[in-house]
């Protein structure tokens, strides 16, 4: 979409100026787009910036019809009226004095196209953005899944890849990648290709040798005879210089060497490769490079190389060693979250489901219908019941870019600056839709508005409300916000159109207590048999679900339960050298969790969330199903 927009806004007026000037339609001047450079402009000596700025236009009009591009121009077009120094607005005043000379009439029809490039747009003075000059933005934004699919496809078509690679795949497990991450993670591919192809190639049992030297001559009794009877001429070893001939008696002394035919000869080693590897350091002559330089001197043959190629878990590998810049400005990765890592709370998972997933999955049959999605979910609840977790299922399970907010950690205690923050959350995640917007411990960002609080924290809550109701459109935008105290947040950011979707994650039951057991417990060594030595009693996941120590448990309670279980057993497990001497080495036992072990942890863990909190939780769970809390009541 941006590169077409480049070519109408560009190559048309460049390539077709007669139907501008036919139809009597002025073509843009100005394509406002992102990347970087314009600081050598400035100068230190008064006047000597804005002169360089002048002399640059004046070279574009002479080279016209042609396309002026600015790299970095936030750098010299800051807001005149926040300007720290003189010198900044003259040159803002100069740069938009150059941008109205550049008017069609002045030209003789040979349009000059100005292209400026910014990561930070909302810094340029907002006389540069109006009609006549930079009159059209195109913002580049986090490619989705399709676009990903695309730029890695245009990457590798230079690779020798597998068979089975599956770029769709690759461009799943790569959300907030832009193009420059995906460069990076294709070169880091590459590399970690070439090693595991040398570690493949040096481990090999059969040793790979080059044509010629691979296949071991067998002597017939005749052709042993004939070379037992034809003069042996003296072998060369690899590696080794040949023995000079002898001169013949007479003949004339050496005059030397030719040094250009020595130069044309192939070259031979002075030393043999063997002898080579054996001055390396012994930690490097074991390594694996080094053992196939060793294994192979010589370039290996057409047929070797045809089965080298790179693999999808190549380009999976690098994933660990590339991370996505989008991450440093807000974004985070994917979670490793599925449906499958929650126990219990289904029908909270087929509501989000059908709220945030299926919207970005299928938007086709909610265009269909004429459906629009839900604007936002609110998951309230005790703490440590999954809300959390939840969020990043549904992040993970949508594929979508997902930006994780903690609500504090937009608050500033400069004026103005913690709105700021807000709406740069907000564009980002409408450059890069189809996205997620999760917002944790949301009562501390948009408290009640009252006398009591402070006009700051009001300002806050009316940018956060403002954006919600999608002033510009939040096309494929989705938000999720978390808390732990629903009556604490300003009732008008739970009006429909803005987290019009309630869910309460409650405690579980004993039922889903079981679920989250088996969820949790899932690498756990739970032992499935009695002990023969000590007796005890295989792990009966159900009877520790049903107990009645473990009402009012929280799945992070539950979580908390297991690890407690685990370390029991480990310190049962772990024999202290004293006992056997410190000569005598420790038995190794693999540990296995019993029943006894779940038993002992419940008297170190208890449920995080207590009675009379319980009841409180339950009794704003009937104020919000009757809507006295969204009053204000």
């Amino acid at each position: 979409m941006a590169i077409e927009k480049a070519l109408e806004l560009i190559a048309m007026p460049l390539c077709h100026p007669e139907i501008y000037l036919h139809t009597g339609v002025t073509p843009p001047r100005g394509v406002p787009f992102l990347s970087i450079s314009a600081p050598s402009i400035v100068s230190g000596t008064s006047g000597e910036s804005e002169k360089a700025l002048r002399d640059t236009f004046d070279e574009a009009q002479r080279m016209a019809p042609c396309i002026l591009f600015i790299d970095e121009i936030d750098a010299i077009t800051p807001k005149r009226e926040t300007a720290q120094r003189e010198m900044e607005r003259r040159i803002v005043a100069q740069l938009l004095t150059c941008m109205d000379g550049l008017e069609w009439e002045k030209n003789d029809g040979r349009p000059v196209m100005v292209l400026g490039a910014t990561n930070r747009p909302d810094s340029l003075d907002p006389a540069l953005r109006r009609a006549g000059r930079f009159d059209h933005e195109i913002a580049m934004g986090v490619p989705d899944e399709q676009g990903r699919e695309q730029i890695l496809q245009v990457l590798c078509s230079k690779l020798r890849v597998a068979g089975d690679f599956d770029l769709r795949y690759l461009a799943k497990r790569t959300p907030g990648y832009v193009g420059a991450d995906l460069t990076s993670l294709t070169a880091a591919a590459g590399i970690i290709a070439v090693k595991r192809i040398f570690q493949d190639l040096a481990n090999t049992d059969t040793a790979m040798q080059c044509d010629g030297e691979d296949v071991e001559q067998v002597q017939t009794p005749q052709a042993a005879g004939a070379s037992a009877s034809a003069p042996q001429e003296p072998t060369e070893t690899p590696g080794t210089p040949a023995a000079a001939p002898a001169p013949e008696e007479g003949a004339a002394p050496s005059e030397g060497v030719d040094v250009a035919e020595a130069f044309a000869a192939p070259s031979k080693a002075v030393i043999s490769s063997a002898d080579f590897f054996e001055t390396l350091p012994e930690k490097v002559r074991h390594s694996s490079i080094a053992a196939f330089l060793e294994r192979f001197p010589d370039p290996l043959p057409e047929w070797q190389l045809e089965r080298l190629s790179i693999t999808n878990q190549d380009f999976l590998d690098a994933l660990a060693t590339v991370q996505p810049s989008s991450k440093r400005e807000g974004f985070a990765t994917v979670p490793g979250v599925t449906w499958e890592d929650i126990g219990a709370l289904h029908h909270i998972r087929e509501e989000l489901s059908m709220a945030v997933v299926q919207p970005i999955r299928r938007p086709e049959l909610f265009e269909a219908l004429g459906v629009h999605a839900s604007s936002g979910v609110l998951l309230w609840g005790p703490p440590g019941c999954g809300k959390t977790l939840l969020a990043k299922a549904v992040a993970n399970e949508s594929r979508a870019n997902f930006i994780s907010v903690k609500g504090p950690e937009l608050l500033n205690k400069y004026v103005g600056e913690s709105e700021k923050a807000v709406r740069q959350v907000f564009a980002r995640a409408r450059a890069s839709s189809p996205c997620v917007i999760f917002f944790d411990e949301l009562d501390a960002l948009v408290p009640r508005r009252d006398d009591t609080l402070s006009e700051s924290s009001a300002r806050v809550v009316n940018t956060l409300l403002t954006e919600l109701d999608g002033l510009e459109a939040r096309v494929q935008t989705y938000v999720i916000a978390a808390t732990n105290r629903p009556d604490m947040i300003d009732p008008a950011m739970c009006r429909p159109g803005r987290l019009d979707k309630l869910l309460y994650v409650d405690l579980p039951s004993a039922s889903e207590r079981l679920d989250i057991l088996r969820t949790l417990t899932k690498k756990t060594p739970l032992a499935v048999a009695p002990d023969a030595e000590t007796g005890s009693e295989p792990v009966q996941l159900d009877v520790i679900a049903h107990d009645l120590r473990a009402e009012g448990y929280s799945g992070a309670d539950l979580a908390a339960l297991v690890r407690e279980a685990a370390v029991t057993a480990l310190r049962e497990t772990i024999v202290s050298p004293m006992q056997y001497g410190d000569d005598v080495p420790t038995p190794t036992v693999r540990p296995s969790i019993y029943q006894h072990h779940f038993i002992k942890a419940f008297d170190r863990v208890l449920p995080s969330v207590s009675r009379d909190q319980r009841k409180k939780y339950e009794a704003l769970r009937g104020r919000l199903a009757t809507g006295a809390s969204v009053r204000g009541e």
